[in-house]
């Protein structure tokens, strides 16, 4: 997932692609439904892999919270600059000078799409349900800087004692236990958002499992869906109880599961489809397209090893390095990728956050640290024999179904085969759902996932890691990237330097230890109906937002 800062906050700017997609004469017939910035449209878009959950608190993946973020609504909002601003709340937080109380007013205007008010004891409801080991929410930790959240988390206080309270039917006042820079940027996202809890309970285990199993508060509506990871076809609609109704344009978008780039390209071309991701061949060959644009995530895609069990050859750090000095990341952007995706030089992907002192780069400033070279592949894969005491392995290589991370892992197969004798990869494309079911139970070898950032700090992706975290699916561990990340939250969260000194030496450990293998910072390449207009982007955070777009006439 995306965003701006100062520190290790210093600006990312999202992508704003506003105003900024064309079209060619292909799409002239498109079924972009007529309107205009003033009103009207429906908006016809292709996503690759179907909605794992339509639940806030369970949704871990870039599907599933675009979809929330256009139908719900947090106390803050990212602009069209990928800027915080107030959304559920009137006005900005007030902090306090330590910055650890954050008092916030809420509009006294907002709905939700039955009509009922969305007030204080929705977001406290919302937060406490998360936190709650019950729910068995991953991104739970999320809420580590919220006084007493960790111990909630942990079964060691109730979730009543979250840092959350209502002060009165439209304000709140958050506690934290630390200084967090990057905290206003959660308040606009998902995982923060308010739900109602006599929908939830009333729901029971049924609740977000079908679009009419909750309520909404956002510039639009879940419609038609009929259940996570299985259906494949969606509709947002405007929510006419929306405080900024008259900002909405589209009267719907109706969304279409479609996992093979030519498949897509065709209902573009044919008019069915306004807004298509292309990768490989496809997007190299339309990238001089009017209509084609290549969107940088803040993303990077990586393969993770399960060292879950003692006798995992993958415990062998010699073995992790050969796999991932096999691997032509080069050639893998551009011959197989071709959508505007770049190499990955680390965990940290470019162009996300920049250092307080210097302005340098993150990703720059800790250098090349994985790199392709086939003969120091050969030579960390003969030290790996003789430590496992083995003269071949096999395995197989996990990944999602659709079209690109298909053949991203035939290409890593073809790869590590050639310059690792005696290694053979079997690559297991599974269903976007399964695939995230599967990491998170265990079940895999190694598997082709990745990250985008929830938001634009370091510790989104340094996090993931620490020994113990629900996102560590393989569970490498290591003691003193565990201290580094602990001390850029604690005794350092108040000094920029310092806490940025935390993240470079802790991306470092893991890149020696090849704790996971980056592969590539992801692009996708769009092609957008020249009639769509206003599509918002940000690089961190829940990526697309459609509260501004509109069909031009």
């Amino acid at each position: 997932m995306k965003k701006k800062f100062t520190f290790g906050l210093v600006a990312v700017c999202g992508l704003v692609l506003a105003g900024c997609y064309g079209g060619s004469s292909a799409t002239s017939s498109s079924s972009a439904k007529s309107g205009s910035a003033d009103g009207g449209g429906v908006f016809n878009l292709v996503v690759p892999q179907e909605m794992p959950t339509a639940d806030l608190s369970v949704a871990t993946d870039t599907i599933s919270f675009t979809a929330l973020n256009n139908v719900y609504e947090g106390i803050y909002r990212l602009d069209e600059d990928s800027k915080p601003q107030p959304a559920g709340a009137s006005e900005l937080a007030e902090v306090s000078e330590d910055g650890l109380t954050y008092k916030i007013k809420l509009r006294e205007d907002a709905k939700w799409s039955n009509g009922d008010p969305v007030t204080a004891a929705d977001y406290v409801y919302g937060w406490q349900r998360t936190v709650d080991p019950a729910t068995a929410s991953e991104y739970a930790y999320l809420y580590a800087p919220v006084e007493n959240a960790e111990d909630i988390t942990a079964g060691k206080k109730d979730k009543s004692e979250l840092g959350i309270k209502a002060v009165g039917d439209y304000e709140l006042e958050i506690k934290l236990t630390k200084q967090t820079p990057y905290f206003q940027y959660l308040l606009a996202f998902p995982s923060f958002f308010p739900q109602k809890q006599s929908v939830v309970e009333e729901n029971g285990d049924a609740y977000a499992s079908a679009s009419d199993k909750a309520v909404y508060n956002g510039p639009f509506t879940l419609e038609d869906f009929d259940g996570p990871g299985t259906d494949t076809e969606w509709t947002y609609k405007k929510n006419d109880h929306y405080w900024d109704k008259d900002t909405v344009k589209l009267s719907e978008i109706k969304v279409s599961v479609v996992k093979e780039s030519s498949t897509a390209l065709n209902l573009f071309k044919d008019g069915q489809a306004d807004d298509v991701i292309l990768s490989g061949e496809l997007a190299q060959q339309n990238a001089n397209d009017p209509a084609y644009t290549s969107v940088k995530e803040a993303r990077t895609s990586y393969i993770e090893f399960n060292q879950r069990e003692k006798n995992s050859p993958f415990n062998n750090v010699n073995l992790r390095k050969a796999i991932s000095y096999s691997i032509d990341r080069e050639a893998l952007v551009k011959q197989v990728l071709g959508d505007g995706s770049v190499v990955s030089t680390g965990l940290i992907p470019s162009d996300m956050v920049k250092s307080p002192t210097t302005n340098e780069d993150f990703a720059k400033e800790a250098g090349k640290l994985v790199s392709y070279d086939k003969d120091k592949a050969k030579e960390y894969w003969e030290k790996a024999k003789k430590e496992l005491g083995v003269d071949s392995l096999e395995f197989d290589l996990m990944a999602s179904d659709d079209d690109s991370s298909k053949k991203v892992i035939e290409y890593v197969q073809n790869s590590i085969q050639e310059n690792l004798d005696g290694v053979t990869v079997k690559p297991t494309p599974v269903p976007f759902s399964v695939r995230l079911d599967r990491s998170t139970s265990g079940d895999f070898d190694a598997v082709l996932g990745g990250w985008a950032a929830d938001y634009a700090d370091p510790s989104s992706f340094t996090d993931l890691f620490v020994t113990g975290n629900s996102y560590n699916r393989g569970r490498w561990s290591n003691a003193e990237y565990d201290e580094a990340v602990k001390a850029a939250s604690s005794t350092d969260a108040g000094d920029e330097q310092a806490r940025w000194d935390d993240f470079q030496k802790a991306i470092k450990i893991i890149s020696d230890d090849m704790g996971v293998v980056p592969v590539y910072q992801k692009a996708e390449g769009h092609l957008v109906n020249e009639k769509i207009k206003g599509i918002v982007h940000h690089a961190a955070g829940a990526s697309w937002d459609y509260k501004w777009t509109y069909v031009e006439e």
